[in-house]
């Protein structure tokens, strides 16, 4: 019987691990916290944002780098198959907003337990706070771990599942890497992704805590449109971020600071001739108010008075003594406002990982290296990322599947 070793309990490990062991094979999987799935209590705000319910070109449209090494994965276990397997062991599952699935209790250790039965139902054997420390390649072509307890044990096959770099208190500390690199293979840098954006503005600071549900934020690279993301931005101390700021990482990460420029558009609904119209009614309307209280029925008060701060524009001039140069550029700050770019929050703060195996080096039909035979990755190890919304777990649980399925 062929022994297999799966290292990490994250998704990509527990889906690998159970699938392993259903094909006949005997797996143990390693995990050093003191349970498998730390990282998945904290997603989602602690409710656990496990897939996404659209179809699998959308997934794929989803995915940063890389998207074409994950159409057998996605094909091979989908969504739903995610779905029915939680479901088949008592986790119901709900759809919200921009098809994120959820427990239906809300409860991230809701799906903890569901794997934790999984992984009994399938004869896994699980060592919890055991980490593994140095994998060999013996000639014979078996694998030697060396674990913490100063014990080896060697098997056939090895699945790395050891996770990105990104919140590292939950085991994810860039293991996997190291064991890599060891055996030949090209680490892509890990950057931070789905991370805060940081900015250099200290009068921005007086903006934190302001949430804006429609926003569009534009990334230029060497003055070249890279992308644009439209959605919720929250001003922070150091600041932005929420659903577009974090989404907006992930295509600017691998650039330096000075290749990058940002701005935001605070009113994407309106273009240039629509935003003028509405100004100037509101300006005929309230003639005698001042410019900064009329126009707050736009935007929040402290954004108007950080813009006309910018614009040099006294808070308290009269509507109708604006000029017609100094309305266009009151429109011009509304739609398109240069943010001093001064890098992403780091790793250990970012939500997932950007960067990893090089998957030139590994089979995308069945995850196995393409360097080392018997030796397969699952999960964020792998240089493919997402953004928001249940796309990073489901290619944990994919990738996971078809390197259990194949080992």
């Amino acid at each position: 019987m062929d022994t297999v070793a799966v290292i990490g309990g994250g998704p990509a490990g527990i889906l690998a691990a159970g699938t392993a062991s259903k094909q006949g094979k005997k797996v143990i999987l390693f995990e050093k916290n003191s349970n498998i799935g730390k990282k998945l209590l904290i997603t989602g705000n602690g409710r656990c944002n496990i897939t996404n319910n659209c179809d699998i070109e959308n997934f794929i449209k989803n995915i940063v780098n890389n998207k074409n090494f994950m159409y057998s994965a996605f094909y091979t276990f989908t969504n739903t198959d995610t779905i029915n397997l939680l479901e088949y062991f008592g986790v119901k599952i709900k759809v919200e907003k921009d098809n994120r699935c959820f427990p239906k209790s809300n409860k991230a250790i809701d799906i903890i337990n569901a794997f934790n039965k999984y992984l009994l139902f399938n004869k896994v054997s699980v060592l919890k706070n055991t980490k593994v420390n140095v994998i060999t390649l013996n000639k014979n072509g078996t694998f030697t771990l060396h674990i913490n307890n100063k014990k080896s044990m060697t098997f056939n096959k090895v699945i790395l599942a050891t996770g990105g770099k990104s919140y590292p208190k939950t085991g994810s500390t860039g293991d996997g890497y190291i064991f890599a690199k060891k055996f030949g293979h090209t680490i892509i840098e890990p950057k931070p992704a789905l991370a805060p954006i940081k900015l250099k503005d200290e009068k921005l600071k007086k903006l934190q805590g302001i949430s804006l549900n429609n926003t569009k934020l534009t990334a230029y690279l060497n003055n070249k449109k890279l992308h644009e993301q439209t959605g919720e931005v929250v001003f922070t101390h150091f600041g932005i971020s929420g659903p577009a700021a974090l989404s907006l990482s992930s295509y600017i990460n691998r650039y330096s600071i000075n290749k990058i420029k940002l701005e935001i558009d605070f009113l994407p609904d309106y273009n240039y001739q629509s935003l003028e119209k509405l100004i100037k009614s509101l300006f005929l309307k309230n003639q005698q108010k001042n410019i900064c209280n009329t126009l707050c029925e736009i935007l929040p008060k402290k954004i108007i008075v950080y813009l006309l701060d910018n614009l040099n524009i006294p808070f308290d001039k009269k509507t109708n003594n604006v000029t017609k140069d100094e309305r266009y550029k009151i429109i011009n700050s509304f739609k398109k406002l240069d943010l001093n770019y001064n890098g992403l929050k780091s790793i250990e703060q970012a939500i997932v990982t950007s960067g990893g195996i090089s998957t030139k080096e590994i089979n995308p039909s069945t995850m196995e290296s393409k360097l080392v035979k018997g030796l397969f990755f699952a999960g964020e190890i792998i240089d493919v990322d997402a953004l928001t919304g249940g796309f990073n777990i489901q290619i944990a649980l994919s990738t996971g599947y078809l390197a259990g399925l194949n080992c």
